[in-house]
């Protein structure tokens, strides 16, 4: 009989943040070591947790000696064999994350933004040094959808991804349209409840989503996506007023995260808007600060990932998933091969084709509506669906367009602004995967 393989002894984790995420993970690899090895055989040892502020409160469990504001020599430093960096930003995670695949440590995050700023040169990098760089939770939190796209659907042609990617949204919007309530106060709700920050502009206005959109396009075609080739609008700009008239057409509003092939390929179009959905659509009932991630391929069909996007131990449980995958492969001397890339043409915006949804505040005066009815005809954009709703002194206007040019639509609201009988130009909805009867993409 063999001798028994000699104990390898535990993976030795250095920890970067231990904010929300941060302080779960830190957590659940204290409180849960023995359970986690015995589930996963890998034991994980936490051995430095680095932080911006030595004095502020962490999770009781945390010893304060594993704790210190010395980030780069905690990464180059001994002692260590893998580097989880759950910082957020840029600067200085770039900087620290490139010392740790530097120095051969696999590296696990969940910075969307840094991933869809420089994810293909850390990658590279990454490759280049024989180490993994894995970030389940960048997207989706819990939502297994990073690992489906670059593992189980790696050979899978696929055509179109449709994401609802981020919470605070979600919610504002789900309450929106089940409680009749605006905007404004939907998001204090949100802020109340702890779902939205203080200064909420990343997640309404789509900044957020938009780094996971270029991530999940990276993923799913094998392309060089980067931040500033995805279209981005926010939901700030809808009102309740354009949510109940999307229901009474049988749909539910949602802020989309898109990435699909263009006319068979190789173009790409990688977008972030609200869009309006039907309710006979899987999209559609998800509810709430819930995620749901929509893959549409040649062989796989129609596939929903589904679950808790965002908070404290979804997201350090998915970190969790890719700390152990990671220190198995440095235990194997192997790492999960990178995922292929290459530049893929971006399709101009202004060249997609979709139905719209319109509304206008205007001055309740004779004529009005020949006026503007002739700047749609004036831009080719051919009216479906118009109604009309009296506010005293001034109407709305709302519409639905047949299948029109994102160009010629945005030259129709630039006209429209100009327009001096037009107070307002309100929400502005793309019709996506639109019902019978009605004109689409």
């Amino acid at each position: 009989m063999a001798a028994d393989a000699p104990d390898p002894g535990p993976v030795r984790v250095a920890l970067l943040g231990c904010g929300n995420v941060g302080g779960a993970l830190a957590e659940m690899l204290i409180s849960e070591r023995a359970a986690i090895a015995a589930r996963t055989g890998v034991e994980l040892e936490l051995v430095g947790i680095a932080v911006s502020d030595l004095g502020r409160p962490r999770p009781p469990v945390v010893p304060t000696e594993l704790l210190t504001d010395d980030a780069a020599s905690l990464v180059t430093g001994p002692g260590v064999d893998v580097v989880v960096e759950l910082m957020g930003g840029i600067d200085p995670a770039r900087e620290l994350v490139e010392a740790a695949l530097r120095a051969g440590r696999p590296v696990v995050t969940g910075n969307k933004a840094l991933l869809a700023e420089t994810g293909a040169g850390l990658a590279a990098l990454a490759e280049a040094h024989g180490v993994d760089l894995l970030y389940e939770a960048a997207v989706g939190g819990a939502i297994p959808v990073v690992r489906a796209l670059r593992q189980s659907l790696a050979g899978e042609r696929v055509r179109r991804v449709t994401g609802i990617v981020n919470g605070t949204t979600n919610y504002i919007l789900t309450r929106m349209g089940e409680e009749g309530i605006d905007y404004a106060e939907a998001l204090a709700e949100a802020q109340r409840l702890g779902l939205a920050e203080g200064d909420p502009t990343a997640d309404v206005e789509g900044y957020d989503a938009a780094a996971k959109a270029a991530i999940l396009a990276g993923l799913a075609f094998g392309s060089e996506v980067s931040l500033a080739d995805v279209w981005r609008e926010g939901i700030s700009g809808v009102r309740a007023a354009d949510v109940a008239f999307a229901d009474r057409l049988g749909y539910v509003v949602k802020l989309l995260a898109v990435a699909e092939q263009v006319g068979g390929g190789p173009e790409i179009s990688v977008r972030v808007h609200p869009g309006m959905v039907p309710r006979s659509h899987p999209l559609a009932s998800v509810r709430g600060a819930f995620n749901a991630v929509f893959v549409e391929g040649d062989a796989c069909g129609e596939l929903m990932l589904y679950g808790r996007g965002a908070g404290g131990r979804p997201s350090a449980s998915a970190v969790l998933g890719d700390l152990v995958d990671a220190s198995r492969n440095l235990r194997a001397g192997v790492a999960t091969p990178a995922p292929r890339r290459r530049a893929t043409p971006v399709h101009p915006m202004a060249e997609l084709r979709s139905t719209f949804y319109l509304s206008l505040d205007v001055a309740d005066e004779p004529g009005v509506l020949a006026a503007v009815a002739a700047v749609f005809g004036d831009h080719k954009v051919s009216i479906r669906v118009m109604e009309q709703v009296g506010l005293g002194q001034e109407a709305r206007l709302i519409f639905l367009t047949h299948t029109a040019l994102e160009g010629d639509v945005q030259e129709t609201l630039a006209d429209l602004h100009r327009l001096g009988a037009v107070d307002r130009v309100g929400g502005v909805l793309r019709v996506i995967v639109p019902e019978d009867g009605v004109d689409g993409p």
